[in-house]
């Protein structure tokens, strides 16, 4: 990966460009294989995608629910983030409540 500064506007912001294969005119970026989802004894886990606050969580346990589906609002840097679960299933437990703070990485909810 290489890293290269760029000016636009009057303002100079750092690239980072990884390089790319070119095979009979076709064109592959390398690709990173997906995070493989984190299982714990009694499910599959939603974690926090960043350090903040929770401002809401849209589901409780008994809920089924699908890929995609907002489980979470979590507040980081003043913006409101949705949080979704990454499969589909039932909710087993809701780990965070309102107002709780968490960091990155941490479980929210395990679902089954």
């Amino acid at each position: 990966m290489k890293v290269y500064k760029v000016k636009v506007n009057g303002k100079v912001y750092e690239v980072e460009l990884e390089a790319v294969n070119e095979q009979a005119g076709s064109i592959e970026a390398t690709q990173k294989a997906a995070p493989a989802p984190v299982t714990s004894g009694e499910g599959q886990d939603v974690v926090a995608p960043m350090q903040g606050t929770i401002l809401d969580v849209k589901v409780k346990a008994g809920d089924a629910i699908k890929k995609g589906q907002v489980v979470a609002i979590l507040e980081a840097m003043k913006l409101e983030n949705e949080v979704v679960s990454p499969f589909d299933g039932v909710v087993k437990n809701v780990l965070v409540s309102k107002g709780q703070k968490v960091n990155n990485g941490d479980k929210l909810l395990i679902i089954g």
